[in-house]
């Protein structure tokens, strides 16, 4: 661990990210009833070490893009930043609480305190299996979501904002719902693999 208690984690970037794999879309606005689609675009590159750092933008009018940084800890990495696992578990509950705010923000909904805690497992045999010249692998096994929240509004009222945060939360989704995915493989100019499923 360094002795650096301050991680770098982000600042506002200077400009959006810029694939070469792929054009990112622009925003285009829906109109009602049809839903909203938008998408987040990351270009991150690998530099020393365990260190990476990126460029991510939600493409709807009025999200800056940002810079991120990210590391692993010692001895693999040098604890500089977060690793990609605790971006993706926090992402995971500050989608949550977004959307929990903003409805009953929206519905006019009486919440004097939120607070949430998460418990996220996983499992690698990365770090035994590798040294042994085996393949590895992971899986995230069970995620725990507590939501804490005073209010003196009727249980009724909370848990139907509880339930619409969770069915408006793209996080969510994804945790509970099996989506489509690719992916690619490209080297030095030239595809060697896809998958999807």
């Amino acid at each position: 661990m360094t002795d650096d208690t301050d991680f770098h984690v982000g600042e506002r970037a200077d400009a959006q990210p810029r694939p070469t794999a792929f054009e990112a879309a622009p925003f285009v606005k829906s109109r009602p009833p049809e839903p909203t689609r938008f998408e987040v675009v990351l270009t991150a590159e690998a530099t020393t070490r365990q260190k990476k750092q990126g460029e991510v933008q939600v493409n709807i009018p009025g999200f800056s893009p940002v810079r991120l940084y990210c590391d692993e800890q010692t001895p693999v990495g040098d604890d500089t930043a977060p690793p990609p696992l605790a971006f993706m578990c926090a992402g995971i509950g500050f989608c949550l609480m977004t959307h929990l705010t903003d409805i009953y923000t929206a519905r006019g909904i009486a919440v004097k305190g939120l607070r949430l805690e998460q418990r996220v497992k996983f499992r690698t045999n990365l770090a035994t299996m590798r040294e042994l010249g085996h393949s590895t692998d992971g899986a995230m096994e069970h995620i725990e979501t507590h939501v804490l929240i005073d209010s003196d509004e009727p249980q009724e009222r909370i848990r139907d904002l509880m339930e619409e945060a969770e069915n408006a939360c793209m996080a969510h989704f994804a945790l509970r719902n099996p989506i489509p995915w690719s992916s690619r493989l490209v080297l030095n100019g030239e595809e060697i693999a896809a998958d999807e499923g």
